[in-house]
């Protein structure tokens, strides 16, 4: 019996950031210098595929510094962590590598500017997220505001509102977090804003290419963990665009097939945690039931590249 067609539109780009693949190099990187085991301070990323991929190498995932040993190295995941971590750890003298994403890094210099210039700081940001609780760890307790809706702006209490500057989670939807600007800078109109987006140009890009993709698609599938904040934001950027059924999934185990009977087109997308395998692993799943043409959407080309910490590339 002939497959039924299917138009499979396949976003571009998708998948790992840079900050990503830098900090899976520095586990990796950590594991061939000092061998296993090597700690990890939390998902190195936010995907299960990478983080048991890399504890079979070695890798050993924490969620505290309480339990990791003295003798053995650390690593602090790409979401960032409150400054106390690194300090602590310098008290123990245990070696340590930061691989927090370089433009998490930025949003930290930034906090930390505003907070020696005198201003409060207000951040728009999911309240719980390892990167929000990184950002917020930057500067004493109460220096900075959590604000995630446009309902939470009209009752945040600030000290002064002369005196206000604003910072946001690097992974979230670019609409949602202009509306929340838009009226924290109705509310108050002196709040001095991030010199450049911080919402990064990885989870732009990829919500950029499900706009383009969802309203022509029956369906779509964004591959990325319920935990990732960039993944869930692809999900609800799709919805929102057009497309009637948008879909979380791990893996090609996860596809709700009796959801997309009938379907004639379906879109893919990968958040910025996930690999490319995951992605090869769906398409695949379609190709066993339906005669699948691929059509790139593409909407930007990434060739940014971050390095690796020094410590890493100087002999053990």
């Amino acid at each position: 019996m002939p497959k039924p067609p299917l138009t499979l539109y396949l976003a571009a780009p998708r998948g790992f950031c840079a900050g990503v693949d830098r900090a899976i190099k520095i586990v990796e990187m950590a594991l061939q210098k000092w061998g296993a085991p090597v700690y990890v301070r939390h998902e190195i990323v936010h995907n299960r595929y990478v983080v048991d991929g890399l504890r079979a190498k070695g890798a050993v995932f924490v969620e505290d510094l309480d339990d990791c040993p003295p003798d053995r190295p650390v690593i602090f995941s790409a979401h960032g962590v409150p400054k106390a971590v690194p300090a602590e750890a310098s008290r123990r003298r245990m070696i340590f590598v930061d691989a927090t994403c370089p433009l998490v890094s930025k949003v930290h210099i930034e906090a930390a500017r505003h907070h020696e210039n005198g201003l409060q700081m207000i951040m728009i940001g999911h309240a719980g997220h390892p990167e929000t609780i990184g950002t917020m760890g930057q500067l004493p307790e109460g220096e900075v505001l959590l604000v995630e809706t446009v309902e939470d702006v009209a009752a945040v209490r600030v000290r002064d509102p002369a005196r206000l500057a604003f910072v946001t989670q690097t992974t979230l939807s670019v609409d949602d977090t202009a509306d929340i600007v838009a009226a924290l800078k109705a509310r108050f109109p002196a709040i001095v804003g991030p010199h450049k987006e911080d919402i990064c140009y990885a989870t732009t890009n990829r919500q950029e290419a499900v706009k383009a993709m969802a309203p022509k698609a029956d369906a779509m599938l964004v591959v990325g963990a319920p935990n990732s904040s960039n993944s869930k934001r692809l999900v609800e950027v799709g919805a929102r665009a057009g497309c009637a059924y948008a879909q979380l999934v791990q893996r090609a185990t996860d596809i709700d097939w009796r959801a997309l009977e009938g379907i004639r087109t379906v879109g893919v997308t990968a958040g910025a945690s996930a690999p490319e395998d995951l992605v090869d692993e769906v398409i695949d799943a379609f190709r066993d039931r339906f005669d699948v043409t691929v059509e790139l959407v593409e909407t930007a080309v990434e060739n940014v590249e971050f390095k690796v910490p020094r410590i890493l590339r100087e002999p053990a």
